[in-house]
């Protein structure tokens, strides 16, 4: 029933409040819109060297400018439901009764994919509600593109935050339990605020303001240098890290003093996605077969995501996320940066700021999403909005579990 009350209360000043089948636990109160390397220095604005970047991680947990919070209000109930886990404990076993969601990162979205959710009436006013926070018209933009326009980060990210939510509302008509009975939600990069946005952490006006801000943050971050992304897939021989540091040494001794070559995702136990720049990255590529890598390939992303490259985007971002009311999670939600579940608004701040700079670790959470003793039965898994690839990594990861992954 917690989701039955979550809509009661958080849609009760919406035009359509009178729908009262299952939602997620993002609030649409529209009135809420009327109100790791010293070398990088160099490279950097002036007002962003390594050691102030170094004191915001440490004091990203600050919370202030925010004396009056009754313009929004927790959309969840005072007290708990009676088989949430604890902030204090590690997540249980999870009976297959119980359900578990994935949200994607950017690169997912085409063109067109949202039109079969606009029947829904609480999508299309979503897209309102966006497209009124980011001054252009979200959805026209998602429906027609160009893809080219859709593909850029600054659009991207906030265009995937709300087509998977929106991918949601097919969910509940499908299944309408499965809200009901979600126990825990991660998200691939900027899917870890599509996930805090449902679990109730961040309101739904505040997530996009805080993606938009993102994208904008390191979008811009990526026009300091000529930088990127492979995918590698590994053999068990690879030794990634070091092919890293080869080929960061490298691009050195060709006078790019500010070189970076890291792992950004931990995919699966053999897929890796590497960010730096992109003579090192050339050095991957011209380098892989030595290195043990197969199907090396260019992702379509201007920025190398999730390493030290993205240090610019660390200070816009803060920002905005200090000064934006976080709540704890009312399910289980996972951090990108170190695969631990959030227990505290505090944990929350400090971890997505350390997500702009450190690996995701994808793999790593859904080991521990899905680590369980033999014969135990799986939990149902729905991986919403990512057009099946979510499913398919789980494949690569847990085979057991993939086996009840239904893709949304």
């Amino acid at each position: 029933m917690l989701y039955r009350k979550i809509l009661n209360k958080t849609f009760s000043n919406l035009t359509f409040a009178h729908h009262r089948y299952l939602s997620v636990s993002y609030n649409l109160n529209r009135s809420f819109i009327d109100k790791s390397s010293s070398s990088l220095e160099n490279n950097f604005p002036d007002d962003l060297k390594t050691s102030e970047v170094t004191e915001l991680l440490e004091n990203a947990t600050t919370f202030s400018d925010a004396d009056d919070s009754n313009w929004i209000k927790n959309p969840y109930p005072e007290t708990a439901p009676v088989n949430l886990q604890t902030k204090t404990e590690e997540p249980k076993v999870l009976p297959n009764d119980n359900s578990i969601i994935l949200f994607p990162g950017q690169g997912t979205l085409k063109v067109g994919m949202i039109k079969e959710y606009l029947r829904f009436p609480r999508v299309k006013e979503m897209y309102s509600i966006a497209s009124e926070i980011l001054n252009y018209d979200l959805k026209k933009l998602t429906l027609e593109g160009p893809q080219s326009e859709l593909d850029k980060t600054e659009f991207n990210q906030i265009a995937t935050v709300v087509a998977s939510l929106a991918a949601l509302e097919k969910l509940i008509e499908d299944r309408p339990n499965v809200l009901d009975n979600c126990r825990c939600v991660a998200g691939y990069s900027v899917g870890e605020l599509t996930a805090l946005i449902f679990s109730g952490a961040i309101n739904y006006e505040s997530g996009l303001r805080l993606v938009h801000q993102r994208a904008k943050a390191m979008a811009k971050a990526s026009q300091y240098s000529k930088q990127g992304m492979l995918y590698v897939y590994t053999k068990a021989e690879s030794n990634v890290s070091q092919s890293c540091k080869d080929a960061e040494a490298w691009a050195r001794d060709l006078g790019f003093s500010d070189a970076v070559c890291r792992i950004a995702i931990y995919v699966h136990t053999q897929g890796k996605v590497i960010g730096g720049n992109d003579e090192a990255l050339k050095y991957i590529q011209e380098n892989s077969a030595k290195m043990g890598f197969k199907n090396v390939r260019r992702l379509p992303v201007s920025g190398a995501f999730h390493t030290p490259l993205m240090q610019p985007a660390i200070k816009p971002f803060k920002a905005i996320l200090n000064n934006t009311l976080i709540e704890e999670p009312r399910v289980t939600v996972y951090a990108n940066c170190n695969a631990k579940n959030y227990n505290t608004p505090e944990m929350i701040r400090k971890n997505l700021l350390k997500q702009l700079v450190q690996s995701v670790k994808w793999e790593q959470i859904m080991q521990k999403i899905y680590s369980r003793p033999p014969g135990t039965t799986y939990p149902r898994t729905f991986d919403v909005g990512s057009q099946g690839m979510l499913k398919s990594t789980l494949k690569s990861i847990n085979s057991k579990a993939h086996n009840w992954c239904y893709s949304v």
